[in-house]
C-alpha cells in the first residue's frame, strides 16, 4: 500500500511539474494572446482571470515574456496563477514583475484597470521580482 502511495505522489509530482515558455508576446485584436518563441512557433496563452487581464494588455505587445506553467497541448500554454509570479518581462535585459501604478493614490495592482480609490487609469509599472 505505501509503495502504491509513493508511486501515485511522484507520479502527481512529475505530471503537474511547471515548465517555462520563453517568447516575444504578441497581441493582435480579436485573436488570443501568443508568444512567438525563438524557433518562430505560435502558442497560444492562457491563465487565470488576473492573468488574462494583464494578457490583454496591449502595452505588453513586443515584450520579451518568460511564463512558468504547463502545456496543455504542443499549441497551448497554460500560465500558473497570477499570486505565483508566474509571468515576468525582459526589459532593458532584466527580468520584471508586471504591475500597475496610480501615482495620485499611492496604489499598486497587480491586473490594468482604473484605480480601486481614486477610479484613474493605472500606468504600466514594471518591477523587480525582488523589490515586491
Amino acid at each position: 500500500m505505501r509503495f502504491c502511495l509513493c508511486l501515485l505522489v511522484l507520479a502527481a509530482g512529475w505530471a503537474s511539474a511547471a515548465e517555462t515558455l520563453r517568447g516575444k508576446l504578441v497581441l493582435a485584436d480579436g485573436k488570443p494572446p501568443v508568444v512567438e518563441t525563438a524557433e518562430h512557433k505560435l502558442i497560444t496563452l492562457d491563465g487565470d482571470g488576473p492573468t488574462r487581464e494583464v494578457l490583454g494588455d496591449r502595452r505588453l505587445n513586443g515584450f520579451e515574456v518568460e511564463a512558468k506553467g504547463r502545456f496543455t497541448a504542443p499549441d497551448r500554454f497554460l500560465i500558473d496563477p497570477i499570486h505565483t509570479r508566474s509571468m515576468l518581462v525582459r526589459q532593458n535585459g532584466k527580468l520584471r514583475m508586471v504591475t500597475y501604478w496610480c501615482d495620485i493614490c499611492s496604489i499598486r495592482s497587480f491586473t490594468p484597470g482604473p484605480c480601486v480609490c481614486c477610479q484613474r487609469e493605472t500606468t504600466l509599472d514594471l518591477r523587480d521580482p525582488d523589490e515586491l
